[in-house]
């Protein structure tokens, strides 16, 4: 098991699924540092912008903060590098 748990039986460090903020379109609501119960999010005291401080804590698919900013300044990977990562898991095994 990885240091974050398991996603379909892969370590989740090994799951390139988490949000990114961007910077320049943040306007330091704090609707994504609020939301997430997961501690993906911390505030930045400095620039008074979130920050993805612990992207592996993100839970793999869930992009509801993305659907809480007001400024779009919040992005995922497409859903189909999971779907990619999944098939990838399913033909290793069948080895």
């Amino acid at each position: 098991m990885g240091k974050y748990g398991n996603w379909q039986g892969i370590p989740r460090e090994e799951i390139p699924w988490h949000p990114s903020v961007d910077l320049e379109k943040c306007i330091g609501c704090k609707e994504c540092f609020n939301f997430c119960s997961h501690k993906v999010y911390e505030w930045d005291e400095d620039n008074n912008k979130t920050k993805v401080a612990e992207p592996n804590y993100c839970v793999v698919g869930c992009s509801s903060c993305k659907g809480l900013c007001s400024q779009e300044a919040i992005s995922f990977p497409p859903l189909a590098i999971l779907k990619d990562i999944k098939k990838t898991q399913q033909e290793r095994m069948k080895k």
